[in-house]
């Protein structure tokens, strides 16, 4: 359970507490909530935040390889149902700080990239210092050899 000193400073903490009644959750279990972006890059931009407080992608080692996994499977599986995205035209991925705007980890899911204006290109261009692809961040974790 995230402590209340937390969710008091953490918006993204706020909203998968169900505590934002501004925040329009589209999916959500155990481990993360989706939701929208409320400035949105494109037609359809998505959120996935995971319930527990990661600050960032900084902090992220090889044990939460699963955890971004699950993140970017759901990702694709709201824009592919709900909004009948073709997942080629979609981009994933997160800001890499100091370029964050909520110390939450959050991947971030737009399409159609096609859609996007010059700006939003430049702030979600992928595998820059600013922006990192959800494939680029994982290719980075380091693989975590199970026991057995």
């Amino acid at each position: 359970m995230t402590s209340p000193s937390i969710l008091e400073r953490c918006i993204f903490c706020k909203i998968v507490a169900g505590k934002d009644p501004n925040a329009t959750i589209v999916y959500e279990n155990e481990r993360l909530s989706i939701f929208k972006d409320i400035r949105p890059a494109a037609e359809h931009h998505l959120l996935a935040v995971p319930k527990q407080h990661i600050d960032d992608v900084r902090a992220l080692t090889g044990t939460d390889r699963p955890l971004l996994e699950e993140m970017k499977r759901e990702l694709e599986n709201v824009l592919r149902d709900q909004h009948q995205v073709e997942l080629g035209q979609a981009l994933f991925g997160f800001h890499i700080p100091p370029f964050t705007t909520v110390k939450h980890l959050h991947m971030h899911g737009i399409a159609p990239t096609s859609g996007m204006g010059f700006i939003s290109r430049m702030i979600f261009k992928p595998n820059t210092m600013w922006f990192n692809t959800a494939q680029a961040v994982l290719d980075r974790l380091p693989t975590v050899q199970s026991e057995g």
